[in-house]
């Protein structure tokens, strides 16, 4: 028979458990050797220091500014606090586009993988909004996987990552979800990611097509590639 705890007890248990990262029901990335010239374009794409807003002018920040504001009232419940809302929204804008995906695509993908949760941990150990495997911090990051409950550090390896696997896959966003899922070849995933991202669609309209941010790392061999293209093929 199990003892019974006190009240006192009681309330620190349930104080402990209110500040557990909430777990994450994501698949596994799995490791994959990376050629040193992929490695490289992939690290040069992420950044060796914290990553931050650069417009490469203003009315490219607009475009993200204007898409932001159309979507807040479908965030609020998610996220509350109006300042985080935008800037949460902003930066997903930001860096999809940095990477040459749909931003639309990449809120798809954070509401299957962590449900817009910052802290949320999946069984496997995947970390933060875009569920990202701790291997990837030691692979093209510094080797910090901490860093990875970090908003914008956390959208940039989601969205550097997503941009290689459908490089690998060539366009065949299909494929390249099952990668980033972990369940290549199986349909599940990638039809609940495009099930929610069809639900985020209606704001793409007020997105010009050309690049958001200066490329710093683009690749010329069939790496991270740093411009504003279709995710869907």
């Amino acid at each position: 028979m199990l003892p019974l705890l006190r009240p006192a007890q009681i309330a620190v248990a349930v104080l402990y458990l209110a500040f557990l990262p909430r777990m994450a029901q994501a698949g596994a990335q799995a490791e994959e050797p990376l050629a040193d010239s992929v490695r490289t374009a992939l690290s040069s794409a992420i950044g060796r220091s914290a990553p931050s807003l650069s417009f490469a002018d203003a009315r490219q920040r607009q475009q993200c500014e204007a898409w932001a504001a159309s979507l807040e009232s479908k965030l609020l419940k998610r996220k509350p606090e109006e300042l985080v809302r935008r800037e949460f929204l902003v930066t997903v804008c930001y860096e999809a586009r940095r990477a040459g995906l749909e931003p639309s695509l990449v809120l798809g993908l954070i509401q299957v993988e962590s449900g817009f949760r910052k802290y949320a941990i999946s069984p496997v150990g995947a970390r933060g909004y875009m569920q990202v495997m701790p291997f990837w911090s030691r692979l093209i990051g510094t080797g910090d996987p901490s860093s990875l409950f970090h908003m914008q550090t956390n959208l940039r390896f989601g969205c550097v990552i997503l941009r290689h696997y459908l490089d690998r896959e060539r366009g065949d966003l299909f494929m390249a979800l099952g990668r980033y899922n972990g369940s290549r070849g199986r349909a599940e995933y990638p039809n609940m990611v495009t099930a929610a991202w069809r639900t985020w669609k209606v704001a793409d309209g007020v997105l010009g097509g050309t690049r958001v941010a200066e490329a710093d790392g683009a690749a010329p061999d069939g790496g991270v590639r740093l411009v504003s293209r279709s995710a869907q093929r």
